[in-house]
């Protein structure tokens, strides 16, 4: 049984979620705090964060924050702040999904089910990456489409890369210039734009209409689930 920590401080939203949650066989604990969802976290261990960002006493992006500092566990924000900043800040502090309130409940049980398959790879020795017509060998930095070699620069693969360690998951084009470029101030979005559109040229089989690599508008890039 996979255990949820529910940090929400709506009574009726908790009252709402967990028998949701429960008979799809999640065990739930609910906090109202981000101090009491750091005290639970420190004490337990869960499989899966349900985090909202406007709480009572402080910003649900300060309490991602603070969790990635020791710990990957997958944190889904559930927020009715729409505003683009508002998400892109929290993918950049560390969240792996955003679901905007409201929510169709079936909606939500599959971002905590590819939150879960997102968890499994994060935590295993995977060295081959696939998804679609790409394979990674990861230890050897070696790159296939559709069993044929194919010659990527050291930025281009480090772009490959970082998307597909987050696969499944937003990944920004803040996350993507710290992992490509080293943080480089010198680096703006449109930087990424080129180096993704040059990716997609050698990856894809059709780069105007990418399947491997996918925009996730204002917000960066995520690359498609693997297979198996």
């Amino acid at each position: 049984m996979s255990r949820i920590l529910l940090v929400e401080d709506e009574a009726h939203i908790v009252r709402a979620l967990s028998p949701a949650l429960e008979a799809e066989g999640y065990e739930i604990t609910p906090v109202g705090t981000g101090n009491a969802a750091l005290e639970a976290l420190a004490g337990e261990g869960f499989d899966l964060i349900l985090l909202d960002l406007g709480l009572p006493d402080m910003d649900g992006k300060v309490v991602i924050e603070r969790i990635r500092q020791w710990s990957e566990v997958p944190i889904i924000v559930l927020s009715a702040r729409h505003l683009e900043d508002e998400k892109i800040a929290a993918f950049d502090f560390g969240a792996d999904d955003y679901v905007n309130k409201p929510f169709a409940m079936g909606e939500l049980m599959a971002r905590l089910r590819a939150a879960q398959r997102g968890r499994e790879r994060r935590f295993s020795s995977v060295s081959v990456f696939k998804a679609g017509a790409l394979t990674m060998d990861l230890s050897n930095r070696r790159v296939w489409i559709e069993d044929e070699p194919i010659h990527l620069t050291p930025r281009e693969y480090d772009l490959a890369r970082t998307l597909a360690r987050y696969a499944g998951r937003v990944v920004t084009h803040r996350q993507i210039a710290v992992a490509v470029w080293g943080g480089s101030g010198a680096v703006d979005n449109q930087s990424v734009r080129v180096l993704v559109a040059q990716l997609r040229q050698k990856i894809e089989r059709n780069p105007a209409r990418p399947r491997i690599i996918l925009t996730e508008q204002g917000l960066g890039y995520r690359m498609t689930e693997p297979l198996g």
